[in-house]
């Protein structure tokens, strides 16, 4: 085996192993975004399930609506973080109108971490 060749299968090693860093990181920035989207989603099941059982209609305002939805024994054990190192936001004490959510992430004004649809949430 010459020199040559040798380096020619270091550069061929070199380039895969570089793909492979790319691919991963590709796939744990989608992993991400699906963690966090079904964190906003499991959120807004509980303001929903809260609202429905408690007789309140979206639009009201409702004092201290975090702590009924989120805490232990409530429809959310914890507040949820987000995977991406973003943060979430709430609407307060107000519960949101249809096709709105409650909480929000603030890696969604990059595009990511938001979800296309959120009527039927």
């Amino acid at each position: 085996m010459t020199l040559l060749e040798l380096t020619v299968v270091i550069l061929v090693l070199l380039t895969l192993i570089s793909v492979l860093f790319i691919g991963a990181n590709a796939w744990k920035n989608g992993s991400d975004r699906v963690l966090c989207i079904l964190n906003l989603q499991s959120v807004q099941k509980g303001v929903r399930s809260y609202s429905n059982l408690s007789g309140h209609n979206p639009g009201e305002t409702v004092s201290g609506l975090q702590s009924e939805i989120i805490g232990l024994g409530r429809y959310v054990e914890v507040m949820p973080e987000c995977p991406g190192h973003g943060n979430y936001s709430t609407t307060g004490d107000l519960i949101p109108p249809l096709g709105s959510l409650y909480l929000g992430c603030s890696l969604a004004t990059t595009g990511a971490h938001e979800p296309s649809n959120v009527e039927e949430w």
